[in-house]
């Protein structure tokens, strides 16, 4: 069974620096990080475990149906595979790819 690790978010972050694909990188036009369900199409906040929300991606809050696997403090390491990392911005959910297209079209507006 394919999985979604901690580990693979961080890979993930290392190699979208720069895009704007990151959260550091885009928060300022208001995406907000998120997972989706490809299987499904929902979408989840990011969220710490007791529901506040995350300022960057972590599986603390992801429904335990999702989770496959737990470290030694009983927080999510693994979740299913069809979970992908991105973001929300006005009800739409964004890939990390398709928001470092939006955060380079606004550094082009303000650009000129």
């Amino acid at each position: 069974m394919l999985t979604f690790s901690k580990r693979y978010l961080e890979l993930e972050k290392a190699a979208h620096r720069g895009t704007g694909g990151i959260c550091a990188e885009n928060r300022h036009l208001g995406f907000v990080p998120a997972f989706m369900d490809t299987d499904t199409g929902k979408v989840f906040p990011s969220t710490f475990a007791d529901g506040r929300p995350s300022p960057f991606h972590m599986l603390d809050g992801l429904p335990d149906d999702l989770v496959v696997a737990r470290d030694r403090q009983g927080r999510p390491s693994q979740v299913v595979g069809t979970i992908i990392s991105g973001f929300t911005l006005d009800n739409r959910f964004f890939t990390r790819e398709q928001a470092a297209v939006q955060v380079s079209r606004a550094a082009n507006v303000f650009a000129h």
